[in-house]
């Protein structure tokens, strides 16, 4: 039999293995080789060559296979500088007949042409793959997918060509050959991965999805009834509501059902592979459905939220949101084993919520222990025309393998409903596909008709796999429609007519699966209907339960947030002062480092300058305080997180918490070796990549998971903080009114007017302050370095979160001036909202002005009240901007009683914390009933920028608005 398959297949395994020595020896040295196979090579092109490495087989085969009766073909080029080599003896292979090479390099040409078209097919098969439900627009033929395009004609087809195991053939027709790749990579799937560079990950999945089953699962019985009932409630709970609440906007999921059993899909084959729990994020669209049908969210508790109510009890305080955006938490059990399941809030800011998702599993991660990024992962669920367009979206897939934000790899479903609101395709992206972004991280995507359940249920079992075996990215891109408009309320027919007219009349999906099923005589038409009228009974059970439904009790403070409650109104301070030993212990801690580490020396300076502080008690500046912050939470049981663009050294190499060898790179980190390894927490400090948005969301979505930690996000200058803008109004400020979620988020913006021109002055204070109420978060401009370290400490001394911004300096951070004593970090210190004056004055009655500032402009008016000798200017600071400190402003400026109020801010008028204060401040002279009772603005005159970047006329502008007020009339 061997023999007769080698009359038809001359190129069997062990003379393609012989075939591909002689090429590798021909690229060493093409004079090597008989002229006749040199020749030959030569000929061939890039793909043939790309190709023809694969024709060795599998690793473990025998080398030097011989061809029997062959000319070696290296034997008639004598070596370089002597004779030819004797001429080994024939290797004994009977399956192997007796050929000549030119009948051999025929042979050879034709694998390589053959295993060129496979190839093909697993780069551009996906062009020719039936995707979309509503043909539309049918595939086009793709010209590198012909026969002709290969060297091969239809007379060629019945051929028996030797392909070395590719597609699980070792020998097959041309006709079989093409007949595999199109079922493999051109029916209703098309696959896209031989863009990844990892060949373990691209043999994997050919491996995964060629063969015998063709890129496809043959589910039992059960397994289809199983997707038809997920058809079902999912078609089932659309229908029910555009029933009970016509119009009413809900974003349905109609087209995409098959989303439903597809993530079912993700859940139990992961839970089999030891997936313990999901985060997921997702857009409106299609989100009552997720909430219910894999949420398993009670169906009377969304019907109740239609009537009118609250997700929330009534004590519970807040604005809420619309049902769409709100997210929910639940076990389920997959084939006895429990994963937990919860979906993050989201705003309508599409992919907003991206970063957050992968922040928040990042941090279960850390709490699970789980550094392999097996237990819990995140699935985020995207439009189309939102993934291609929205650069969140980009941002988010870069942290996929970063050091710091690293998660193992997320599953994403692209609902590709062929439209977004009113915007076609070829308007919203110039690719083929909205998932062509993915390919720049090296995602496997697979493109899936929407229409056909087996086959998205098949392509998200091989994603899950991929995951769990690569920790990587994987892409499942839905091709579906959408049945209504943008929403319920909508007329799509305005600009889609061909579109809604082929969807009128296009069968739903569960209908299509249902007619299958009784074809294939897995049910009858009754049985199908007695299914969906029992769901749609329940659902009638369900609504008449919500009429009186009432929820029992928000879960916001369960899990790791166990203990933790609501502000309260005073804003209590917390115990943050420490003891002087464990100080000192801390302190000294940050200026080691091992024996023989070289250490730059110019650090060594300033590590010594910290010891002599240490040890003296005073002098500790800005970083070193920051560094007591974080040393005495790590020595106390609190990880420390830092991320933000050179957050390691800091923007203005101040930090050094990172020491690097200055011989080989290696890296050091003293807050980490403060106690032995077991006696402290961990301290991360990560440079994060060039980005705002989503680097702000994944820290903003770690601290929502966990609030025993200190997570901190820097900005490189606060001026560029608005690239995040996103982040900061849908969520820092106002994710626990509307969502009952907190944040112990800290961020450090730099911020202050030293002559860099309007891109390096500011952090936009005005913008925080405008969106602050309700105790939402807190603002702080500061000017000592204990209370800084008391600040940071605050925020986890207190059994609440709330997000804290603080505007941190630049040149106050080697102002000799700015600095604090020791004993200002001990036992019966603690932070300061307003500082009162510091020097020598008059008798309070015989101030004649107090001048309150907030911030680096402090010492700009300290250091020109010294030089003028004046003692009847009194100078109040107030560090926390919000929550307004009316009581210690009001105890303050009653010390003053005939001085007149002024306000003094660097920033322009209508910008920094002027128009916020104004009336605050007016408030407090009101209730203390001081004699002024408005407070006078001193500072830049009103601008569209923030800064001028003319270094001269900035000196003039601080010299002058500092002797305005320091200037009594």
């Amino acid at each position: 039999m061997a023999h007769a398959l080698a009359q038809n297949s001359f190129l069997t395994g062990g003379n393609a293995t012989y075939i591909a020595e002689i090429f590798a020896q021909y690229l060493v040295d093409p004079a090597s080789v008989d002229p006749s196979w040199a020749a030959f090579f030569a000929g061939l092109d890039d793909d043939a060559r790309a190709v023809l490495g694969e024709l060795k087989g599998a690793s473990w085969a025998r080398a030097r296979t011989r061809i029997v009766g062959a000319d070696d073909p290296a034997a008639a080029v004598p070596a370089k500088g002597g004779k030819a080599p004797a001429k080994p003896a024939p290797v004994a292979n009977d399956a192997v007949p007796t050929l000549d090479n030119a009948t051999l390099r025929a042979a050879a040409r034709d694998s390589i042409q053959a295993m060129i078209l496979i190839r093909t097919y697993r780069i551009r098969g996906h062009l020719e793959a039936t995707l979309d439900p509503l043909g539309l627009e049918p595939p086009k033929p793709v010209d590198d997918l012909t026969l002709e395009h290969h060297g091969f004609t239809s007379a060629d087809l019945d051929r028996q060509i030797y392909v070395g195991g590719q597609l699980g053939f070792e020998v097959a027709t041309l006709r079989e050959i093409v007949a595999r790749c199109r079922a493999v990579y051109s029916r209703t799937i098309g696959i896209e991965y031989m863009h990844i560079q990892d060949p373990e990950q691209r043999l994997w999945i050919q491996q995964r999805i060629e063969g015998v089953t063709e890129n496809t699962t043959d589910f039992t019985p059960r397994g289809k009834r199983a997707i038809y009932e997920r058809l079902i409630a999912a078609e089932g709970l659309e229908r029910f509501l555009d029933k009970k609440y016509t119009g009413t906007k809900r974003f349905g999921l109609e087209g995409g059902e098959t989303l439903v059993p597809a993530i079912e899909q993700v859940l139990k084959r992961g839970s089999q592979l030891g997936l313990e729990e999901v985060v997921f994020g997702m857009p409106h669209r299609g989100r009552l459905n997720i909430l219910t049908n894999v949420m398993v969210k009670p169906f009377k508790a969304l019907f109740s939220e239609f009537q009118g109510n609250s997700a929330s009890p009534d004590d519970v305080q807040g604005s809420g949101d619309v049902k769409y955006h709100l997210g929910t938490s639940a076990d389920r059990e997959f084939d006895g084993k429990m994963v937990h399941l919860s979906l993050t809030a989201n705003p309508s800011h599409l992919e907003a919520c991206d970063p957050v998702v992968v922040g928040k599993v990042r941090a279960k991660q850390e709490q699970r222990g789980d550094t392999d990024r097996t237990k819990v992962m995140a699935m985020l669920l995207h439009g189309d025309a939102a993934f291609a367009g929205q650069g969140l979206v980009a941002e988010t897939l870069a942290l996929a393998e970063l050091r710091g934000y690293r998660t193992g790899g997320t599953i994403h479903f692209i609902v590709n409903n062929q439209i977004g609101f009113t915007t076609a395709p070829s308007y919203s992206r110039f690719t083929p596909y909205p998932s062509d972004l993915a390919k720049a991280v090296q995602a496997p995507i697979f493109h899936i008709n929407g229409d056909d359940p087996e086959a998205v249920v098949h392509a998200s079992r091989i994603a899950i796999e991929f995951r769990m075996m690569f920790k990587r990215d994987v892409v499942i891109d839905i091709v579906c429609y959408r049945r209504h408009g943008h929403n319920e309320g909508d007329e799509p027919a305005f600009t889609q007519p061909l579109m809604y007219r082929k969807i009128a009349t296009h069968p739903t999906t569960r209908q299509i699966y249902e007619d299958r099923l009784i074809a294939e005589g897995l049910m009858t038409k009754a049985e199908a209907e007695a299914e969906v009228n029992r769901f749609f009974d329940h659902l009638e059970q369900e609504f008449d339960a919500s009429k009186s439904y009432k929820p029992n009790k928000a879960d916001w403070l369960e899990g790791k947030w166990t203990g933790m409650k609501t502000a309260p109104n005073d804003d209590r301070r917390g115990a943050t002062g420490v003891a002087p030993d464990v100080l000192k212990e801390v302190g000294l801690g940050l200026t080691k480092y091992p024996e023989g580490f070289n250490v730059n020396r110019k650090i060594v300076r300033q590590l010594e300058a910290k010891r002599v502080a240490f040890e003296t008690g005073e002098g500790i500046d800005w970083a070193t305080a920051e560094a007591l912050a974080f040393g005495t939470l790590l020595v106390e049981g609190v990880p420390v997180r830092l991320s933000g663009q050179d957050s390691g050294r800091g923007t203005f190499s101040q930090r050094h918490s990172v020491l690097i060898d200055q011989d080989t790179e290696a890296r050091y980190e003293p807050l980490n070796n403060l106690r032995p390894e077991g006696k402290q927490s961990r301290y991360e400090v990560i440079d994060s990549p060039l980005a705002e948005a989503s680097v702000l969301g994944f820290d903003y979505g770690y601290s929502m998971a966990e609030p025993h930690a200190l997570v901190l996000w820097e900005g490189q200058f606060g001026d560029f903080v608005n690239g995040a803008q996103v982040i900061i109004d849908q969520f820092i400020c106002s994710s626990e009114s509307k969502w009952l979620r907190m944040s112990g988020l800290v961020m450090l913006l730099p911020h202050g007017y030293e002559g860099q021109g309007p891109e390096h002055s500011s952090a936009r204070p005005e913008r925080f302050l405008q969106l602050c109420a309700e105790d939402n978060m807190q603002i702080c401009n500061l000017t000592t370095p204990a209370n800084y370290f008391h600040a940071l400490r605050r925020q986890i001394r207190r059994d609440f979160r709330k997000p804290l911004i603080i505007m941190t300096p630049k040149s106050l951070l080697r102002l000799k001036a700015c600095q604090s004593n020791l004993a200002d970090f001990g036992p019966e210190s603690s932070f300061h909202r307003v500082l009162g004056n510091e020097g020598d004055l008059v008798a309070n009655e015989a101030v004649k002005r107090v001048v309150i500032c907030t911030g680096k402009v402090y010492y700009d008016l300290a250091a020109e009240r010294e030089k003028r000798g004046q003692k009847d200017i009194a100078i109040v600071r107030l560090e926390q901007i919000y929550p307004f400190p009316d009581e210690a402003l009001g105890d303050e400026l009653a010390l003053y009683p005939n001085a007149d109020i002024v306000w003094c801010q660097e920033e322009p008028e209508n910008q920094g914390a002027w128009f916020f204060v104004d009336r605050r401040i007016e408030g407090t002279l009101t209730r203390i009933n001081h004699k002024t009772q408005r407070p006078v603005y001193v500072g830049r005159v009103a601008a569209a920028a923030p800064a001028t970047g003319l270094l001269k006329r900035h000196n003039l502008e601080q010299a002058g608005l500092v002797n305005t007020a320091l200037t009594v009339g």
